[in-house]
C-alpha cells in the first residue's frame, strides 16, 4: 500500500500570502483609527477655542478692554503665558496670554515647552486690535493701523468688511505649522485665513467682531 510522505503544514509561500493579507487588514483598520484620533483632536481644539472666545469676552467685561498678547519666549520666565503691559508694535501680535485668561495653554496637538530652544507646538496664536486693548467706548472704531481681516483661500472676505475683527485666535492645526495667510506675523494691519481643511491648510481660527464685543459689554451693563 502506497503512503503519502508529504508533510503537513504551511509552505513559505502560503505563510507570505497570509502575512500579506494580515498587513492589508491591519492597514485598513489603522488608517480610519488615525483619522478618528485626528478628528477628535480637531473637535477638542474647536471647543477650546470657543472657551477662549468666552474668556476674552469675560475679560473685556471685567476690565473694559481686551488683553495684550504674550511675547515671552522663555517658558521658565515668570511672565510666560501672561499678557504684556502694552500692545505697542510689534506686540500687537503674539501668543494668547493663557495664564491671564485662565484657559489651557495648548491646543489638542500641542507639546509643553521646557526651554527657550523648545519648538512652539500647539501654542494659541493671538492678535488684538490695539484700540480695544485699552479702555474703549461705543464710539471706538476699527482704525486703519490695525485693519484686520479674515479671508479664505480664494481671497474672499470671511469676516465683515465694515466691522472688522478686534481679536483673532488660531490653532496651527494637525500639522502644527501656521498655513496660508497665517504663516507670517504682521505688526500692523494684517490678513488672516479661515478655510475648510485641505492638503495645504488645516489651521483652526476664531475671531471676535466689534458688534459682538460691544453687545456683550452692553448686556453686562458696562456700556454705554
Amino acid at each position: 500500500m502506497a503512503h503519502n510522505n508529504r508533510e503537513t503544514g504551511f509552505s513559505l509561500i502560503e505563510l507570505a500570502v497570509v502575512m500579506f493579507i494580515v498587513v492589508l487588514l491591519l492597514g485598513s483598520l489603522l488608517v480610519p483609527l488615525t483619522t478618528q484620533v485626528e478628528q477628535r483632536k480637531v473637535t477638542e481644539t474647536q471647543k477650546a477655542l470657543e472657551q477662549i472666545r468666552e474668556a476674552l469676552l469675560g475679560f473685556a467685561v471685567l476690565y473694559g478692554r481686551l488683553p495684550c498678547p504674550d511675547t515671552d519666549t522663555d517658558p521658565t520666565a515668570a511672565g510666560y503665558g501672561e499678557e504684556e503691559s502694552s500692545c505697542a508694535a510689534p506686540t500687537a501680535e503674539g501668543y494668547l496670554p493663557w495664564k491671564t485668561l485662565g484657559v489651557p495653554p495648548l491646543d489638542a496637538f500641542g507639546a509643553t515647552r521646557t526651554a527657550t530652544t523648545s519648538p512652539r507646538i500647539g501654542d494659541w496664536r493671538y492678535r488684538v486690535h490695539r484700540s480695544f486693548a485699552v479702555a474703549f467706548s461705543l464710539t471706538t472704531g476699527v482704525t486703519s493701523t490695525d485693519n484686520l481681516s479674515v479671508r479664505d483661500s480664494a481671497n474672499n472676505l470671511v469676516s465683515s468688511g465694515t466691522e472688522r475683527p478686534v481679536a483673532i485666535v488660531f490653532s496651527a492645526g494637525p500639522n502644527t505649522v501656521p498655513d496660508g495667510e497665517n504663516a507670517d506675523y504682521e505688526a500692523t494691519s494684517g490678513t488672516y485665513q479661515a478655510d475648510v481643511p485641505s492638503a495645504t491648510f488645516d489651521d483652526i481660527l476664531i475671531w471676535i467682531s466689534r458688534p459682538i464685543l460691544i453687545n456683550r459689554m452692553i448686556s453686562a451693563g458696562k456700556l454705554p
